[in-house]
């Protein structure tokens, strides 16, 4: 026990801070896309020589460089519009500057482990925390060349961090380099071109309190219509006065329709992105805003009606539902998603997947769902796991951060609290305690009636999901405590750990049954047999009362 690392205590995760939905803008003329494409080129060439500006100032930049940069941005577009501009330029430099710093830390980690391997002599095995040395000297030979080639990026990413540089490419790295292979992206210049030069369109602005439906810039009225505030080049485009457009086609919002109405209504600030979909030939409309902090849900309140543990795997969610007490009731449910495809198609399988978890936890009455607490940031790293590339791809394919930012933001608005626990020994400990017991044969578990749910007995994933739900209740993994050797009954405590020290009667005597305590004779035998008619004739002095005669006297 002294090699265990020490498990950290569960939380309950914040609720979500923003909101964002999105719309399809429907119902443009040629005159509305051609208006919409210029003002987004000519705003996106501006967030382009701002951006430079901003990555060539580095770390020297303060709030007088930021005024200076919108200064000369104003009367090329206006106020509001140039203010828009430098905030989205300053978030952009401030996730590439995390995103180095991810990246350098990394580099880090892969120098650490190559060195400590080749430090090693060949074929020595490795323990669970470190893995060993090299197989062959082919391969130690290789990873020293790796180690050299790692060490001069390493210099060279810390050289920039220190000097404050960053590396950003307006439209996306991936989509820039996909421009050298389209034959295997199956794309046409021209349709790269279109996508690329969408990705680079600037058509957003921030909302501000207030003001008119919540937004000067991009303004759109509870009845649907949009109007956008046009740059000062671009002025002579307006249908509308001071200076703005109004497009033709009205939008409405599906999702949260009536809060962002009651929003607009009240000119609370609400943000919009307008962007353009190539490959689809659409434009949509994407209203954001931030709502309060939810007041946060006290832990053992959340726990007081049961929780279910949700175990992540490759290609499902695989949940159990535990009582107040930490035993399993019901049988495991499997919730499948498939994470092959496009980034949308996997976004849409895992909101799919949660859904019907939760749906599932309403029907059962639970108010809470336990979920590990994962990073898999230093487990994926070539170096530790170097052979084992199904075993690298499996993790890295993981939707850890996205399943569970959307789990805490679908769960909110259900009234179901998210508990993250400390995914430490799980797996290992939940198959080690609790798979046999729920695949014997006096628990036979069976098929769920839901074909999305099919799940055909315990099996070590199950048993990790009620190891979960356990640790997020604060119960230990194990069944049961056993008593002292010396001492097999209830003198030295309480000996199972299932109830809480608040559990009415838990010190309490058994309940009294009737009848002899054997396998032969059932405990109400003595009831039975003293309401039931005789099936054969007895004598009657045997049935009366005894009592005992009176002494004789005698002389």
């Amino acid at each position: 026990m002294g090699g265990l690392r020490k498990v950290a205590a569960p939380f309950v995760v914040p609720g979500p801070s923003g909101v964002a939905v999105r719309t399809r803008l429907g119902q443009l003329t040629p005159v509305d896309e051609e208006v919409l494409r210029r003002v987004g080129a000519h705003l996106g060439t501006l967030a382009s020589r701002d951006l430079k500006t901003r990555c060539h100032n580095g770390l020297e930049h303060d709030a007088g460089a930021w005024a200076v940069r919108k200064r000369e941005l104003t009367p090329l577009s206006s106020a509001r519009w140039a203010g828009a501009i430098t905030k989205a330029t300053h978030d952009q430099w401030a996730l590439a500057r995390r995103s180095a710093l991810a990246h350098l830390q990394n580099l880090q980690a892969g120098v650490h482990m190559l060195r400590h391997r080749l430090s090693l002599p060949l074929g020595q095995k490795g323990t669970r925390k470190a893995p060993g040395g090299y197989r062959s000297r082919r391969e130690w030979h290789a990873k020293a060349r790796r180690l050299r080639a790692l060490e001069d990026r390493l210099a060279q990413e810390r050289a920039d961090w220190e000097a404050g540089r960053v590396h950003v490419v307006r439209g996306g790295k991936r989509l820039a380099r996909t421009r050298h292979h389209l034959p295997a992206a199956q794309l046409t210049q021209d349709r790269w071109r279109a996508r690329w030069e969408a990705e680079r369109w600037f058509l957003q602005a921030d909302g501000e309190s207030g003001k008119r439906y919540g937004n000067e810039t991009i303004r759109i009225s509870p009845d649907g219509e949009v109007s956008i505030r046009l740059p000062a080049p671009l002025s002579g485009l307006a249908n509308a006065p001071h200076g703005r457009y109004v497009l033709t086609g009205r939008i409405r919002f599906a999702h949260r329709g009536p809060e962002w109405a009651d929003r607009v209504a009240a000119n609370r600030a609400v943000a919009y992105r307008i962007h353009h979909d190539p490959a689809r030939a659409r434009w949509y409309v994407t209203a954001s805003w931030q709502t309060p902090a939810s007041p946060a849900v006290p832990l053992a309140a959340a726990l007081a009606h049961g929780v279910i543990g949700v175990d992540l795997n490759a290609d499902h969610l695989a949940a159990w539902r535990l009582d107040a007490h930490g035993n399993p009731t019901g049988n495991p449910r499997r919730f499948s998603y498939d994470l092959s495809g496009t980034a949308e198609h996997r976004d849409a399988q895992v909101r799919h997947a949660l859904t019907r978890l939760l749906h599932w936890a309403l029907t059962c009455g639970a108010k809470a769902i336990a979920v590990e607490d994962l990073d898999f940031t230093a487990e994926k790293t070539r170096e530790k796991h170097g052979r084992k590339r199904r075993f690298r791809r499996l993790v890295s394919g993981l939707p850890t951060g996205r399943l569970r930012a959307r789990l805490v933001s679908m769960a909110d608005r259900t009234g179901i609290t998210v508990v993250a626990v400390d995914p430490a020994y799980t797996s290992k400990w939940g198959a080690q305690h609790w798979q046999k017991p729920l695949t014997s044969t006096t628990r036979k578990t069976t098929l769920p009636q839901a074909l999305d749910c099919a799940q055909a007995g315990g099996t070590p994933i199950d048993a990790a999901a009620v190891a979960i739900a356990r640790r997020a209740q604060g119960y230990p993994l194990r069944r049961r405590t056993a008593p002292p050797r010396t001492h097999r009954s209830d003198g030295c405590g309480h000996r199972t750990v299932q109830t809480g020290p608040d559990t009415p009667g838990r010190e309490g005597p058994r309940r009294r049954l009737p009848g002899p305590r054997t396998r032969s004779v059932p405990p109400d035998a003595e009831r039975t047999r003293a309401t039931r008619t005789p099936n054969t004739v007895r004598d009657v002095r045997s049935e009366r009362e005894w009592v005992q005669d009176s002494l004789l006297l005698t002389e």
